[in-house]
């Protein structure tokens, strides 16, 4: 559990200040994708061709043209000046979640980190699959929100996702977050519904989950 907290806290810490902050000061935007291993920009092409930081267990992987340069810094700030960025959370956009001592040790532990991404994989497939099901319903893309460190994507005014862990909740959950509050014996949160990962044996049980919850918040039609 311990190993999980500090890796899930050292993600979050590297997805707001180092790759969210790039992104948006290059793009303007600020989410996230779920890649190998763990989680990264989308790629970013431009004058200096394609460019794009990700986060692949305790590796930093920059990808620079065609080619991926693969990192292990020991802190933050030696990540940035190997990826050619500037670290700093994204300005303007909302109130940053996380603290980071650019010379402080990066606390990753490898397996942690791959239960971690496990988990991402998981969650994406299965909103992918749930988008698909709702394609009428013009739901939005799947993106990795470095605020909340959540992946997620909203469907009929209904916020669906997973989380690595937060404060109220230490282990990973998948959600249901309708905008409107609703009430009944489903819906489990002030905001909403949570399910833990203990529960979520695999990417069918996740589906039913989260179809559940449209259901359950009147928004599949």
């Amino acid at each position: 559990m311990d190993d999980l907290s500090s890796t899930r806290r050292t993600w979050h810490a590297l997805a707001e200040h180092l790759l969210a902050g790039d992104l948006q000061r290059r793009t303007g935007r600020i989410g996230l994708r779920v890649t190998p291993g763990g989680f990264g920009q989308p790629e970013i092409t431009g004058d200096a061709g394609r460019r794009r930081i990700r986060i692949d267990g305790p590796h930093v992987v920059f990808l620079d043209g065609d080619v991926e340069r693969w990192h292990t810094p020991a802190t933050a700030a030696e990540a940035a000046h190997l990826v050619g960025a500037d670290l700093g959370a994204p300005t303007g956009t909302y109130e940053t979640q996380t603290t980071l001592d650019p010379t402080a040790e990066l606390r990753i532990e490898p397996a942690a980190a791959s239960a971690l991404s496990t988990w991402f994989g998981l969650v994406a497939r299965s909103l992918e699959a749930v988008r698909h099901r709702c394609a009428d319903a013009a739901p939005s893309i799947v993106q990795l929100w470095p605020e909340h460190f959540d992946v997620a994507c909203t469907i009929s005014e209904v916020n669906l996702g997973g989380s690595p862990g937060d404060d109220a909740h230490p282990e990973p959950y998948l959600y249901v977050g309708p905008w409107s509050p609703r009430t009944g014996p489903f819906w489990n949160e002030p905001w909403g519904a949570s399910l833990g990962w203990e529960h979520v044996t695999d990417e069918d049980a996740a589906i039913r989950f989260l179809l559940d919850g449209l259901r359950e918040a009147d928004a599949l039609g």
